[in-house]
């Protein structure tokens, strides 16, 4: 008997199996865990945003290229909302503040924006202490009808004036928490229709 002959396929076995167990040990292990999903909605590609100038709660002049480098969440509101605008702030700037609490870092690169669509009553003090009310770290910023026209159409937002009240008048606009990447291009509208730990978790999933 060739006891050479038998030898030979045993070790080719054993040489064979030594290089795909490890494979197959690696495959039986944990799974990696899903990358984490917004629940805002992905306008990422869309054409939003562009070039605006406007004015600060001292009057004095914003560009949107102040803010390059930074991200960005830009609302559309104005101050004598009645509900809309005060429910939606609220929530957008509480889960801002929870994200900044647990991401402080990731906090310190955005920046939130919001823009009046009522400039004939909202002048620059009324803004500043509209957006003061719902975080510090607001900036509230108007300027003339033409200017602020410029800015609603940059993002394809909605603003009209409405119907008549006994107090003024309501404005009808969009509902939208535009989240904006360092170079200004837009990533997705926050979930402001939703709680503030919505919108602290689709901020930690889309600030790097």
């Amino acid at each position: 008997m060739n006891h050479r002959a038998m030898i030979k396929p045993k070790l080719l076995f054993a040489i064979a199996l030594s290089a795909v167990l490890p494979a197959a040990l690696t495959a039986c292990g944990p799974a990696a865990a899903p990358p984490a999903e917004i629940t805002g909605t992905a306008i990422d590609g869309a054409a939003i945003g562009g070039p605006f100038e406007l004015v600060d709660k001292d009057g004095k002049p914003v560009k949107w290229d102040d803010f390059a480098g930074k991200y960005r969440i830009v609302y559309f509101g104005y101050t004598f909302c009645p509900d809309a605008c005060p429910m939606d702030m609220g929530i957008l700037m509480q889960g801002f503040a929870k994200f900044e609490k647990s991401h402080p870092e990731l906090a310190a690169k955005v920046q939130p924006i919001f823009i009046t669509i009522d400039p004939a009553r909202d002048t620059p003090a009324r803004v500043g202490e509209f957006s003061a009310a719902f975080s510090p770290r607001l900036i509230g910023l108007t300027g003339t009808q033409a200017q602020v026209d410029v800015a609603v159409k940059a993002f394809k937002a909605v603003a009209a004036r409405g119907a008549e009240t006994p107090g003024g008048y309501l404005m009808d606009h969009s509902r939208m928490a535009y989240l904006m990447d360092p170079a200004g291009k837009p990533i997705e509208a926050l979930p402001v229709d939703k709680n503030p730990d919505a919108v602290a978790a689709d901020l930690a999933i889309s600030v790097k």
